[in-house]
């Protein structure tokens, strides 16, 4: 008996099908690296029979592990799988489940344990503990947590070879930084990039070409350098992206939105400050919190300065008074703090005043 929680949805489905594989054939159900099985997909695997709890009722689930197929073998062994186990009202069958049977419950919601559960309320009824029904009938209990960041570029290169591509060193760091540990995301963009380059090597340039959110990062990086004061840096990233074509208004916009971030990291006091202000601009709370300590370096006039900064170059290019790629490397000069290189001399006037 099993129930596998799945903080990450893509790694629970491929434990899932490790183990009813496990089952059926009769080895070890012991979990192996994940990153090595094939596929999430169960197939057409004889002795299954596959339940939603959202539609099937406990009754039909408890029948399934009591029932004889009428072509199954005596000695066959039965796996009932139970998606969306958290919708299970009555946990009450788990402990009557047939022991010639196997039962494998699979939730993509996050359950604490039973000694953690609150209290219902007087009126309210009380929620079915799956967690503590599978530890009384002596089953187990997994949790497939989500990747650590540091753990990402070895799934990664580990998925690429299943995925019969060769990333460079490179495109593995651009994959990781532009998906980060969403596993399902990579799987797609792993298969997606394994046919573009047709048995050659993935370059970073494929990943920021083909991958969404690659160029993101490569601006993210950039505000950092800026936010930093680190022109050199700050240079070198914007004259990479310039040099594959990526247009300096989608920079500059980038640029914008990231200074946006910025601001309200500057403000933000407490997680529940992120989750509120994430609303606010429909970014995530991750996204602004991970700008906390950089956005401590900047007063909120330095932000607004910027502001002044981004709003001159959007000004100097759509009044076509340089060309776009010069203005973009003054703005950014600029808002390292490099001397003489107020962007803002390039348009009529000074931008408004805050």
């Amino acid at each position: 008996m099993f129930l596998l929680i799945g903080e990450d949805p893509f790694r629970a489905r491929l434990r899932l099908a490790e183990l009813v594989a496990a089952l059926v054939e009769g080895r070890p159900t012991e979990p192996s690296d994940l990153a090595a099985w094939p596929t999430p997909r169960l197939g057409l695997t004889l002795g299954v029979t596959r339940h939603d709890a959202r539609t099937d009722p406990p009754g039909a689930i408890a029948m399934s592990g009591q029932a004889q197929g009428l072509f199954d073998a005596p000695d066959e062994k039965r796996v009932v799988v139970v998606d969306n186990a958290e919708a299970i009202a009555d946990p009450a069958f788990i402990a009557a489940f047939p022991s010639e049977s196997a039962l494998v419950m699979l939730t993509l919601e996050r359950m604490a344990p039973a000694r953690r559960r609150a209290r219902p309320k007087r009126d309210e009824p009380a929620a079915a503990d799956l967690v503590g029904a599978v530890g009384t009938a002596g089953g187990r209990v997994e949790r497939i947590a989500r990747l650590l960041p540091d753990q990402v570029p070895a799934w990664i290169a580990a998925r690429a070879k299943l995925a019969h591509a060769t990333l460079e060193p490179a495109a593995v760091s651009e994959l990781a930084s532009a998906s980060g540990p969403d596993t399902d995301r990579i799987e797609q963009e792993l298969a997606k990039l394994a046919t573009f380059a047709a048995g050659r090597a993935v370059t970073a340039n494929d990943v920021r070409t083909l991958v969404a959110g690659a160029i993101e990062t490569e601006v993210f990086d950039l505000t950092r350098a800026v936010v930093k004061r680190d022109a050199k840096t700050a240079v070198d990233r914007l004259e990479r992206l310039l040099g594959e074509g990526q247009a300096p208004q989608q920079i500059l916009a980038l640029l914008l939105w990231q200074f946006r971030v910025v601001l309200f990291a500057s403000a933000m006091k407490t997680y529940a400050d992120a989750e509120r202000m994430a609303r606010a601009i429909r970014s995530s709370a991750g996204a602004i919190s991970r700008w906390q300590g950089d956005a401590r370096r900047l007063s909120r006039a330095d932000v607004v300065r910027a502001y002044e900064a981004l709003y001159a170059t959007d000004l100097a290019i759509k009044q076509g008074r340089t060309e776009p790629e010069t203005a973009l490397m003054l703005c950014v000069l600029d808002l390292c703090g490099v001397q003489g290189a107020d962007v803002r001399d390039l348009v009529v006037g000074e931008p408004p005043r805050r």
